[in-house]
């Protein structure tokens, strides 16, 4: 990526500088700007996430690897943003690492932290409008609890699992996914090691006991969804529908064990394609991690799951085919269309758990029905122990993951039965094309959803929206009048199978 050549200072900002230099000169340079803090961008779950003042268009990561996946990596941060405030200091979420150097623009620049965010003076302030070129030197550490997110630990290396908000663990970065960019990676190995990346192949090159592995996305994706893996892997290559390259990420020994379950893939997309639409991006396929995590994860173009899942015979072949739609389906709910703010977290895995769901009856024979009963009969527990749907309550503090509860998962997947039986199934066939056609590449809100809804309905759902999003109570469900939300204090026989972000 070519630098942006350096800019001559504004009047405005030459003005600026002048004045911090005459403050210094009277020993008065600590009123020249407040003390460095924390910023976000108001996000009601996660207040000091993101951060305000411009809009990243590009992120050029490099990252060194020495093979031993307990010791930080070395890292060059290249941050392409634009202002859209004036700014005389620029916050970067970034933890977890040790920053020697910041240049903006090709300047040095001087920087602290506060918090999680790395706060940065340029030797010229920002205008609005500017474009800024941010380069940060810094580790990476792979150390820390793995519940905390960024980097695991598998078994041959590393991957990564930044959901919600922990990729400011692993790069400096807008970490937010309001916050949509271009992703470059350039990763450097030992060479009997495999990088991978999201995105595509952009290069190879290598260099005595290294190579450098480049991969480059050519849709704009959230922080959260980044994903880097390194280790004694192999990459295993199909084509799917309309000639698009898939590719999976398994350790060399595992090639011929989890064939049988790769090779379903093409056959997914054709049935997520033939439910909403042309897949969104330039490639997809599975990362099988050697790990514990927990959980599946969307991360773009390269989705990640447990080895476990497809090797523990305690697993049902349909719940792990169902499992593997379910991160599939996330490239059009929440990859492509991305959550505004993590409120929105319900279109995400409401939409996610409803296709997974509705896969597993047409090719295992699970009733849908049934499963949507159960979950009403839960639903008024869940929304008692994590907030409705649309309003849910904040994760629990220093477990960020407890908001991936079942609310989100069963419970909101729910409110789009109750919404197919409210509208009827043509329209809402035409709203989940529609949705993901119309805010492809983009970020969108509960609201746009409802006002899209109403649209294609052709009548006011206000009233059917407040309940099923936002009440404390489940609404009656329509065309279920015998259907019962059981008192929360009573047990449940409906329970969220897999505890997943993803």
């Amino acid at each position: 990526m070519p630098l942006t050549p350096a800019r001559n200072p504004s009047p405005r900002a030459r003005w600026l500088r002048s004045a911090v230099l005459v403050a210094a000169s009277a020993g008065l340079v600590a009123a020249a700007l407040p003390a460095p803090a924390p910023l976000g961008i108001g996000d009601p779950l996660f207040p000091h996430l993101g951060n305000p003042g411009y809009d990243v268009l590009t992120y050029d990561i490099a990252l060194t690897y020495g093979g031993r996946n307990t010791e930080p990596l070395a890292g060059v941060t290249r941050v392409e943003a634009l202002a859209t405030e004036d700014l005389e200091r620029i916050n970067l979420d970034f933890t977890h690492g040790t920053v020697s150097a910041v240049t903006v623009d090709g300047e040095p620049a001087t920087f602290e932290t506060s918090g999680e965010d790395l706060v940065i003076t340029p030797v010229h302030a920002a205008e609005s409008g500017d474009r800024l070129t941010i380069d940060v030197t810094h580790t990476s550490d792979p150390g820390g609890p793995a519940d905390a997110g960024g980097w695991i630990r598998t078994g041959d290396g590393l991957a990564m699992a930044n959901q919600a908000d922990a990729a400011h663990r692993v790069f400096p970065s807008n970490d937010h996914p309001a916050d949509k960019a271009y992703f470059t990676f350039r990763i450097t190995a030992p060479k009997e090691l495999t990088a991978v990346a999201n995105g595509l192949p952009a290069g190879r090159t290598t260099d005595g006991a290294t190579t450098t592995w480049t991969y480059r996305t050519a849709h704009p994706m959230a922080t959260e969804l980044a994903q880097v893996s390194i280790g004694r892997t192999t990459v295993v290559r199909r084509t799917g529908p309309h000639g698009l390259p898939l590719r999976d990420v398994v350790r060399t020994a595992d090639r011929d064990l989890l064939e049988p379950w790769l090779k379903r893939t093409p056959g997914h997309v054709e049935w997520m394609e033939r439910q909403v639409g042309p897949y969104p991006f330039e490639t997809y396929g599975l990362l099988i991690a050697d790990a514990e995590t927990g959980f599946e994860l969307e991360t773009q173009t390269l989705s990640l799951f447990e080895r476990r899942l497809f090797t523990d015979p305690g697993f049902p072949e349909w719940y792990v085919d169902s499992v593997m739609v379910h991160e599939l389906a996330h490239h059009w709910f929440g990859n492509s269309v991305s959550p505004r703010t993590w409120s929105d977290l319900w279109l995400n895995e409401g939409h996610a758990s409803w296709y997974e769901a509705v896969y597993a009856e047409e090719t295992a024979g699970k009733s849908l029905e049934r499963r949507m009963k159960a979950a009403y009969a839960a639903s008024d527990t869940w929304r008692a122990a994590g907030g409705p749907p649309a309003a849910p309550e904040p994760p629990t503090p220093g477990q960020k993951i407890s908001l991936f509860r079942p609310v989100v998962y069963d419970g909101s997947a729910l409110v789009l039965y109750a919404l197919r039986e409210e509208i009827g199934k043509e329209a809402f066939q035409e709203l989940e094309r529609r949705w993901v056609s119309e805010h492809r590449d983009a970020t969108a809100t509960t609201a746009d959803f409802t006002a899209l809804a109403a649209e294609i309905a052709g009548r006011d759902l206000t009233s059917f929206f407040a309940g099923w999003l936002y009440a404390d109570k489940t609404p009656p469900m329509p065309g279920h009048p015998d259907w019962r939300s059981l008192p929360a204090d009573e047990p449940r026989g409906a329970a969220k199978s897999a505890a997943k972000p993803g």
